[in-house]
């Protein structure tokens, strides 16, 4: 199994993402994560600690699933409030370097009127490949 990250030189230098990812292996598809609490609870007031909370139980799934937040090779986020998470881009990226690394997946974030738990700012989605 292998994973690597592909950056071409003729698009714009990625900053906390990447343009594309090639691996071999076993492919995990992981639902969209929110910052649910065991007992289906929303957790978290701002849109930085819901980030941290669904990026745990995405990486939860993925760690049960038999992999580790390098193996991430496509992660989608669904923001309910694009312009309160670009203004915390800084925060939201140390939290993803703290529990994921400096290894990106390629990433896409969409903005979205609202969330299926309408108290979610955040949903993370993802496939892996292990």
């Amino acid at each position: 199994m292998s994973v690597s990250r592909v950056n071409p030189a003729e698009l714009a230098k990625p900053a906390g993402f990447s343009h594309a990812v090639v691996g071999t292996g076993r492919v995990v598809f992981l639902a969209g994560q929110t910052a649910m609490d065991p007992d289906g609870r929303i957790v978290g007031r701002d849109v930085v600690s819901q980030f941290e909370t669904a990026l745990q139980n995405l990486l939860t799934a993925l760690r049960a699933a038999g992999g580790s937040p390098e193996r991430l090779a496509s992660v989608t986020i669904y923001i309910t409030d694009m312009d309160d998470y670009r203004a915390h881009s800084r925060e939201i990226g140390e939290v993803w370097r703290r529990l994921c690394g400096r290894e990106y997946p390629a990433m896409a974030g969409i903005g979205v009127s609202r969330l299926w738990d309408a108290e979610a700012l955040v949903e993370i989605q993802g496939f892996a490949i292990i």
